[in-house]
């Protein structure tokens, strides 16, 4: 029995010691940087949006636009530089 728990003891040391899991209270160098960064330029979020909005955030009307002109695209030929196919 004493075998017994000084064997629980010493996987309890070693799972203790393989499984060192980062600090609570680390902080990466890329966090710090983002977090100066949007100190000193809080505007930088509302850039981030907009920009956003440009490339990603489509209304339906626009998508439905795109559909269209994407089903009334003529079909190209399979050899652009020959006239009869």
């Amino acid at each position: 029995m004493i075998e017994s728990a000084l064997s629980l003891s010493n996987r309890a040391h070693a799972l203790e010691t393989v499984m060192m899991l980062p600090s609570r209270h680390y902080e990466s160098e890329h966090t710090k940087f983002i977090r100066e960064l949007l100190q000193k330029r809080p505007d930088l979020i509302d850039k981030q949006r907009e920009g956003r909005a440009i490339w990603w955030d489509k209304r339906p009307k626009e998508l439905a636009e795109e559909r269209v002109m994407d089903n009334s695209r003529v079909a190209q030929s399979p050899y652009v530089y020959d006239a009869d196919s």
